[in-house]
């Protein structure tokens, strides 16, 4: 794929033919044609409308939590944003319960629960413990039992070939998993609305919730978190473990032994292995229990 475009950015900001492996949390895939990491929000800009200009297609990696790299690789260019292009903002309004806190879309998730905890801040404690970024948990709406990212999100900042603007969330649909962001858009920013509250109460849920993420999840052994979403009525780990996959090995990927709607990888796992472990507990539980589950990992790059 013609590239020659990216001479335009600083030689820092470009990768070539770079292992992908390493960004994803699950630890397989082939490498990316070119990873851009923009070093500032005007270079972010850039390479989004000289893409489109020249018909290249770009696929975003966030923190590398929830996505299955190709065995062949990514074309075109894969976008890694940083978590400095803007100061981070904590804004109280007196008379007003509320607190806006702003974060960049490159930051970590944790960033948002040590913000939490310095300013003594509650409302978005299930995101505790959930791995990737602020961008990433607000496009796919991350969250847990006790809650959801867009519920506290009150507005974004989305990058797109025609610049960088607000959008308030109550003007995005969002639902179980997902939320409705344009097409190509990037999440720069987001602003949550928190509350001044009961601070040991909030430290006393995100520790029960990550207490019993380590009790139940498989963190230690590379993973890329739920493989499906949970179908309307059920648990997709349930319906696995009801078909005897749970411990199911395909070369060195694994449907985990602690839950079921987990893989992961034992070492030297290929993308090509964890598919067909999708595939396969698709199909049995599709055959078993007449429920097709919905994959909630995010795929990028060529599959064998």
């Amino acid at each position: 794929m013609e590239l020659g475009f990216l001479s335009q950015l600083a030689p820092s900001e470009v990768k070539r033919q770079e292992p992908l492996a390493p960004w994803c949390s699950v630890r397989v895939g082939g490498p990316a044609e070119a990873l851009v990491r923009p070093s500032s929000a005007a270079s972010l800009a850039l390479v989004l409308k000289l893409a489109r200009a020249n018909g290249v297609p770009i696929s975003l990696l966030g923190g590398g939590a929830n996505t299955l790299v190709g065995d062949l690789g990514v074309p075109g260019i894969t976008l890694k944003l940083n978590a400095d292009y803007f100061p981070e903002e904590v804004v109280r309004r007196d008379g007003e319960a509320r607190v806006m806190i702003t974060v960049n879309g490159g930051s970590a998730i944790a960033r948002i629960v040590s913000l939490m905890k310095a300013h003594q801040l509650c409302g978005a404690e299930f995101l505790a413990g959930i791995p990737g970024t602020i961008g990433g948990a607000t496009a796919m709406n991350a969250g847990t039992k006790n809650g959801e990212c867009m519920a506290v999100v009150d507005a974004l900042e989305l990058a797109t070939p025609e610049g960088i603007g607000w959008v308030e969330a109550k003007t995005v649909s969002f639902r179980y998993r997902h939320t409705d962001l344009p097409v190509g858009a990037v999440v720069t920013r987001v602003r949550f609305s928190l509350t001044s509250n009961d601070t040991a109460e909030s430290a006393k849920k995100m520790e029960a919730d990550l207490t019993y993420r380590k009790r139940t999840q498989p963190l230690s052994q590379p993973n890329f978190g739920s493989v499906f979403t949970n179908p309307p009525g059920h648990f997709a780990g349930a319906l696995i473990e009801k078909t005897g996959l749970k411990g199911r090995q395909i070369g060195a990927a694994q449907i985990s032994t602690q839950h079921a709607n987990w893989i992961v990888n034992l070492g030297g796992a290929r993308a090509h292995d964890v598919t067909s472990l999708m595939a396969e507990a698709q199909r049995r539980v599709l055959e078993e229990t007449g429920v097709m589950l919905v994959p909630e990992v995010k795929r990028i790059g060529a599959f064998t």
